[in-house]
């Protein structure tokens, strides 16, 4: 039996809010606690990601889910905190209004 995916769905989606709210508070690339609680929620979000049927993902050509996926193993298994916060603002800036709109737009799609 499949596990539903409209749940880590919603995940994504309260990251991707967490995140604005995070950003909301001050520039994350100098306040460290805001940079933690930003790689955390991209952590989770990303993980989230995993759990979307593979026919949504191709009706998303244009998310990186692979990417996605891989950025999760990097910020869960970088013990010596070295990811480039340059790096994570761009993620940011670049992946997570096309990614909350193509979640949005899955939602929406299904019977959940």
């Amino acid at each position: 039996m499949t596990k539903q995916w409209q749940p880590y769905a919603r995940h994504i989606l309260d990251g991707i809010a967490k995140i604005r709210r995070i950003e909301e508070r001050g520039d994350l690339i100098t306040d460290k606690v805001l940079y933690d609680a930003t790689l955390r929620n991209l952590q989770t979000l990303a993980e989230a990601t995993q759990h979307r049927p593979a026919d949504l993902k191709q009706r998303y050509p244009g998310i990186p889910w692979k990417q996605i996926s891989c950025l999760r193993n990097i910020l869960a298994h970088n013990y010596l905190g070295d990811i480039d916060p340059q790096a994570v603002q761009r993620v940011i800036t670049q992946n997570l209004t096309p990614l909350e709109e193509a979640i949005a737009s899955m939602l929406s799609g299904s019977s959940a």
